[in-house]
């Protein structure tokens, strides 16, 4: 692979042109090779060569709800998104409580993803928050974190026993951050907007409670715990002052938390329906300067598809959740980099860097020896968002027709092209 600009956020190294050299799945120093080694090359001239991302937040919907999605659709638009690995939320049918289904998912996606993926386990049984799941066989049986996803434990024993058990087992926790007491019948943030369209409110405070109560327990019991798709100021203030007393908190942020505002609810369109909801600007501008002063380390798409039927309905009757693997990169770009907040070694650090020392995966890197999972960006291609042409069965994104800049032309997993463009498989050539 040569010509391109090589980009490492684990490295530091942002280098032009660069050449990488790829051989049985990794990154390997061509001197170490035979002069006539038979190397694959690709042109990468005028692009970045970017280590492949990582997604902490992915609901792949298989077992139980592949009418949604399906592990291989899923991975498929990952590829097409530049992320090579994926952790699957288990908020499955049935919810990934037990071994058996951690097992079922590793045997589907042997089978069938494109990309790399991890599965996580619940932190109760059935996600009901009463009961905790047999955290030990989950690990053994692959699950590399814990959490509810989806549903938030209220029960703050229950949440605390918990943490002491994970801090043993050495596993994060992951939490998404709601106080159902508060919650409870809301569809979009409480304020202005929701009073304005008459519709039910949901409560900064019900985020910032648990945000609240989840670093006061990681104070207590000294567990990793990682706070799931923040969208508050207030989120962002209690975290920061966290992070300064040295505790093991950790967070992350969506794209359409730090693209949109409450105010794209005015039509009333379902597709901006999602779970936290979508804040003010204040909340936004907030998010993002998290994200520029290292507050906050990951960036997550959250993807959450959902079938077109079940999106074609009145707004308060339409399920949360919106897709994000196929435009998180694109989001992000125009967000963070084209506005000149963030340059492209701190973003795309929130993309691999961040999420695996939060999990404790190899950091991904375009270093020797390291797996040859990369992907090349073109930062000045222009596109518009069309749901109808992504790989993802979930068409629901709030996205549609949006106009961005920069995409992902190819991507690599352990030295196999798994995905590219078509205008670069002329390009490629043996040499």
């Amino acid at each position: 692979m040569s010509a391109g600009r090589l980009i490492d956020p684990l490295l530091r190294r942002d280098e032009e042109p660069a050449t990488l050299y790829v051989a049985e799945g990794k990154i390997v120093d061509p001197a170490n090779y035979p002069k006539d080694f038979p190397w694959t090359k690709i042109d990468a001239q005028g692009l970045i060569i970017l280590p492949g991302l990582i997604d902490m937040h992915v609901h792949l919907r298989e077992p139980g709800e592949s009418r949604k999605e399906t592990i291989k659709t899923a991975t498929m638009a990952a590829a097409a998104g530049g992320i090579t690995t994926v952790v699957a939320m288990p908020n499955t049918i049935p919810p990934a409580d037990h071994p058996d289904t951690i097992a079922w998912i590793r045997k589907k996606v042997d089978k069938e993803a494109v990309v790399k993926v991890y599965p996580t386990g619940c932190i109760t049984e059935e996600r009901l928050g009463e009961k905790l799941a047999p955290f030990q066989s989950l690990i053994q049986a692959g699950a590399i974190a814990l959490t509810d996803d989806g549903s938030c434990v209220q029960n703050a024993r229950i949440m605390r026993r918990a943490m002491e058990y994970a801090s043993v087992l050495g596993v994060p926790i992951l939490d998404h951050c709601e106080d159902t007491a508060l919650s409870d019948g809301g569809v979009m943030n409480e304020g202005l907007w929701s009073t304005l369209l008459g519709l039910p409110g949901w409560p900064s405070i019900a985020e910032e409670l648990i945000v609240s109560r989840d670093i006061l327990l990681c104070e207590k019991t000294g567990a990793k715990i990682h706070l799931q798709h923040l969208t508050t100021e207030g989120s962002i203030r209690l975290l920061r002052d966290a992070k300064k007393r040295g505790l093991p908190v950790s967070a992350e942020v969506c794209p359409h938390h730090i693209a949109l505002t409450e105010s794209a609810l005015k039509e009333y369109d379902p597709r901006f329906k999602m779970n936290p909801p979508l804040r003010t600007e204040k909340d936004r501008e907030a998010l993002i300067e998290a994200l520029v002063d290292g507050t906050v380390e990951v960036i997550a798409s959250d993807h959450a598809p959902h079938a077109l039927f079940e999106k074609e309905v009145e707004f308060e009757k339409a399920p949360f959740g919106v897709v994000g693997l196929e435009t998180l990169v694109a989001v992000c770009l125009k967000e963070l980099y084209f506005s000149k907040k963030m340059d492209l070694m701190d973003l795309f650090a929130k993309l691999t860097v961040g999420p695996s020392r939060v999990l404790g995966l190899e950091p991904p890197s375009l270093r020797y020896g390291s797996a040859a999972d990369l992907i090349l960006l073109d930062l000045n291609a222009s596109w518009q968002v069309d749901s109808t042409a992504f790989f993802s069965k979930g068409k629901n994104t709030p996205f549609e027709g949006m106009h961005l800049k920069g995409r992902v032309v190819l991507t690599m997993i352990d030295g196999k092209i798994v995905w590219r463009e078509k205008r670069l498989v002329e390009k490629q050539k043996t040499v």
